[in-house]
């Protein structure tokens, strides 16, 4: 890792901490686990400075990936749009998004835009799971003709969403984890010993 990337990690880390994407406690998440920290990467597009340096994040990566190797970026509804957006833009690439479900009404699409068959698609999402709608979207490109085989995220949270998505034949990339933030939040001080040997005890019983 270098120090460049090792900077931009810090940075991103406190600003997540700064807007209260990233939080630490007792939560109880959507699938009716729970968690001694939540992840909430929908709030980053309401501060200008936390949600450039995602941008930026994500740019970084798609360097080092090779921009040429992919000819559209893909949003993942909703949270990935407000990435793959100004990503795209960036990047001078045409852009599609995946709609969660189709619409009741018109085309009945789950893929919206002008979608070229042969297309190299780059999923974008917001963060990994363990990649259950990353793969659907996954799956939905390449009924409209796409061809994909990699998916970026900003946040993998470590729980087996990169072999997952394996087993569809994508790789997945991200800018960070949960690990990596963890670690910078409690060195930066701004998490409790507690609060942080809790995560590690988390991912530890996974």
């Amino acid at each position: 890792m270098s120090s460049e990337s090792h900077g931009g990690r810090a940075a991103l880390a406190e600003a997540l901490f700064r807007i209260g994407a990233v939080r630490f406690g007792k939560f109880t998440l959507s699938s009716g686990k729970s968690s001694s920290y939540y992840v909430d990467l929908r709030v980053l597009p309401s501060d200008p400075e936390a949600y450039g340096l995602a941008v930026s994040a994500y740019l970084a990566v798609v360097k080092v990936m090779g921009e040429e190797n992919f000819d559209v970026v893909a949003g993942v509804a909703t949270a990935g749009v407000t990435i793959s957006s100004p990503l795209a833009y960036l990047l001078k690439k045409p852009m599609v998004y995946v709609r969660r479900e189709e619409k009741g009404h018109g085309l009945g699409k789950l893929v919206e835009g002008a979608v070229r068959p042969g297309w190299r698609a780059l999923v974008i999402d917001d963060l990994v799971t363990t990649g259950g709608s990353i793969v659907s979207a996954v799956e939905a490109l390449r009924k409209s003709g796409c061809v994909v085989k990699d998916a970026l995220v900003l946040v993998d949270r470590l729980e087996g969403g990169k072999a997952n998505l394996a087993r569809s034949g994508v790789k997945l990339s991200s800018f960070s984890d949960i690990k990596d933030l963890v670690e910078t939040l409690y060195a930066q001080e701004k998490i409790t010993k507690a609060d942080y040997q809790a995560v590690l005890k988390q991912m530890e019983g996974r």
